[in-house]
């Protein structure tokens, strides 16, 4: 790819060698902090090679509650092509993509230091070089039928809400109904897995799309850290069963002229074919069914198979000539002897130029609920009756965040954030004084995004 890439900037420069040269636009109005690159750049478009560079860093400090009132860095570097082979080898309808991630972060992390299920950062990733995703797709019957296969990030093709992107949280993107209840938090940001996703568009509006993922991202036998097991994306894990998800979604109004006001609405479900362990539940040498909590308990008691169902509704419900009101709600279930979380629904909107004079700036605010299972809050009755008091019983986690993303240019934007977690981890002990519980969290902190 880098190779083909370099053959079409050679040719193109060639091919423009006699045309006079495009003043560069000033710095402050460019779309990217390094431009065109001398015309470059937009040749190899022009060829079918579309070369993306994002530096993403933040520093987010925990100011009350939490495990650690501290500080963290996180920042994630990206480098994604995008190729158009119609352009580029006049291969009609067929396009490919990849993205390498260099990822940095400090010793302790803001989810290390909040000891919350949801992270405070979506970016937040062992530190590393590691290839994200890589696919090919081949359209048909006019864009009416796309098959994508590579190494892919189910999280880009399911449960998205344009509005929630607006936040950081990772909550408000792969949310907690599936990181916190798929083997190795799913095929989401870092861990890309191969997969196979098809989308059937019958009308303008209406899309039906559904994917086949392997099960584990982390890969076979994996005893540490997943993102450890798969540190440089390359595992390529065919283990962890078959992950399967289907969404239907139904698009309103997203022409550029239209007179109605946009909006998206999304139904779906997943099902994961491996084994569960229960919540609640264990074997004893005997192969009797006990609670984990029982000190006869020898190991864990399995079910086949897991699953579980959504529906996102984000909509525009108001707009000016600068300005406008976007609103989000999504929600889901899963099962509750087999998943930490059995409930969790957020919401919240998107305002654009809400302030006089910025029509590009953003600001989000976002609420996040997670129900802590049935069966995982009756092991902890169970704890509290074989161990005794101390202990808490986990009910809930509650993520609250506000944020304003400021765009200062085209290519770079400043996103003050303020969270506040209730119950983080779902009402857990503290391990610094393990006769309370976990301190609801105060997170403040400020993200800087600039395009090259």
């Amino acid at each position: 790819m880098a190779a083909v890439a370099a053959a079409a900037l050679l040719t193109a420069s060639g091919a423009r060698a006699d045309e006079p040269a495009k003043q560069p636009a000033w710095i402050w109005e460019q779309d990217t902090l390094a431009g065109d690159w001398g015309g470059a750049r937009t040749a190899l478009k022009d060829k079918g090679i579309d070369i993306t560079l994002i530096s993403i860093d933040e520093v987010l400090g925990v100011l009350s509650g939490g495990v650690e009132r501290q500080a963290s860095y996180e920042g994630r570097l990206e480098f994604s092509v995008d190729t158009d082979l119609k352009k580029l080898i006049g291969c009609d309808g067929a396009t490919t993509h990849f993205t390498i991630y260099q990822l940095r972060s400090t010793s302790r992390d803001a989810v290390d230091n909040t000891g919350s299920i949801a992270d405070p950062s979506n970016i937040d990733a062992l530190s590393t070089t590691r290839l994200f995703t890589a696919w090919f797709q081949q359209n048909f019957l006019d864009d009416k039928l796309s098959i994508r296969l590579g190494q892919i990030a189910a999280a880009d093709e399911f449960i998205g809400s344009p509005t929630a992107g607006g936040l950081i949280n990772g909550t408000f993107g792969w949310a907690g109904v599936l990181a916190a209840n798929m083997i190795s938090g799913g095929p989401a940001f870092p861990l890309a897995t191969p997969g196979v996703p098809v989308a059937i568009k019958p009308t303008d509006q209406l899309t039906l799309q559904t994917a086949v993922f392997s099960g584990d991202p982390a890969g076979a036998n994996c005893n540490d850290n997943q993102q450890s097991c798969n540190r440089y994306g390359t595992t390529f894990s065919f283990s962890g069963g078959i992950l399967w998800m289907s969404e239907l979604q139904y698009a309103v109004n997203q022409a550029k002229k239209s007179a109605g006001l946009p909006g998206v609405y999304k139904l779906g479900g997943w099902y994961a074919t491996t084994d569960f362990a229960d919540q609640h539940y264990g074997l004893n040498g005997a192969g009797m069914v006990v609670s984990l909590a029982d000190p006869t308990v020898a190991g864990p008691l399995y079910h086949r198979g897991n699953g579980g169902i959504y529906a996102v509704a984000d909509q525009m419900v108001w707009r000016s000539d600068t300005s406008s009101l976007n609103l989000f709600m999504r929600g889901g279930f899963a099962p509750s002897d087999r998943n930490l979380i059995s409930f969790y629904v957020d919401g919240g909107a998107g305002i654009k130029g809400l302030l006089p004079g910025r029509a590009d700036d953003v600001f989000t605010f976002g609420v996040a609920y997670a129900k802590i299972s049935n069966d995982a809050a009756a092991l902890d009755q169970d704890t509290l009756t074989f161990n005794g008091p101390p202990y808490p019983i986990r009910d809930e986690e509650m993520v609250f965040e506000a944020s304003y993303q400021a765009q200062i240019a085209p290519w770079w934007t400043v996103q003050p954030d303020l969270q506040y977690i209730v119950h983080p981890g779902g009402n857990v002990p503290d391990p610094n004084n393990p006769n309370a519980t976990l301190g609801n969290a105060l997170v403040v902190g400020v993200r800087s995004t600039i395009k090259f």
